[in-house]
């Protein structure tokens, strides 16, 4: 929930507290998001690209995101074999909600098509992401 002050000024509040720093807003919207996957642009609404630059390099090393490309970003949890941070979600589905924010529209590859139309009984496997 949040509020806008008489100086105009976005003030964030969770459970009583209020939320003054810009990492604290920025972790605050990646809990409460359904996405997973992230680009700067999403947050440029609490600062600027400068600051938003650095508090996603900062939630980076502390393994709350991982960094999947140049401006992608995506949710992370600590792998319970490894100890490392490893995305929430599949390679495929990070893709196509990556390629999704990019305003990428994205289909069903031929393969795809061909089982789900039932042309073909073999599984596609590949990752492979059928792009216009």
């Amino acid at each position: 929930m949040s509020y806008i002050c008489k100086y105009r000024c976005r003030i964030f509040v969770r459970l009583g507290k209020v939320l003054k720093t810009l990492e604290s807003k920025v972790k605050y919207r990646l809990a409460r998001s359904k996405d997973t996957v992230f680009i700067p642009p999403d947050f440029f609404d609490l600062s600027d690209r400068d600051q938003v630059g650095r508090v996603l390099r900062k939630l980076i090393a502390e393994q709350v995101l991982i960094k999947l490309g140049y401006g992608i970003y995506a949710k992370a949890r600590i792998s319970s074999v490894t100890g490392q941070a490893i995305p929430e979600k599949g390679l495929i589905d990070l893709a196509k909600e990556a390629l999704a924010k990019l305003g990428v529209a994205v289909r069903p590859s031929s393969v795809e098509q061909d089982y789900n139309s039932g042309i073909t009984t073999q599984v596609p496997t590949g990752r492979v992401i059928g792009v216009r």
